[in-house]
């Protein structure tokens, strides 16, 4: 399965170009540009476990630099203070990783 088979390829490129800027990605905002606040709770689980590239079960950090290459090939990567701010929104329980319903949290609160 395909990022595109859950979200509209034309939404997933508007909110990509949207955060092109180094320091300027916002979850919030992203997870609605590209549609994902609108999706079922079991669309968002497919989404996280298309993000899930090691299939652990876990979004890690180092996964998640790379969170907008899962929805776009050629995104950029997030910085490391993205990358920082977006694990501490995301990590409820403090183990250092996303889980699938922590992921399905953060969408839900955007």
């Amino acid at each position: 399965m395909s990022m595109t088979d859950l979200l509209n390829a034309e939404d997933i490129k508007k909110a990509v170009g949207a955060f092109t800027a180094v320091d300027s990605f916002d979850h919030k905002k992203f997870f609605q540009m590209v549609g994902l606040k609108k999706k079922s709770p079991d669309d968002v689980k497919k989404v996280f476990h298309i993000l899930d590239k090691d299939k652990s079960g876990f979004i890690e950090e180092d996964e998640l630099g790379f969170i907008l290459k899962g929805f776009s090939p050629d995104a950029r990567d997030l910085s490391m203070k993205e990358t920082k701010t977006l694990m501490a929104a995301g990590d409820k329980d403090g183990d250092g990783k996303i889980g699938v319903d922590e992921f399905s949290s953060l969408v839900a609160e955007s």
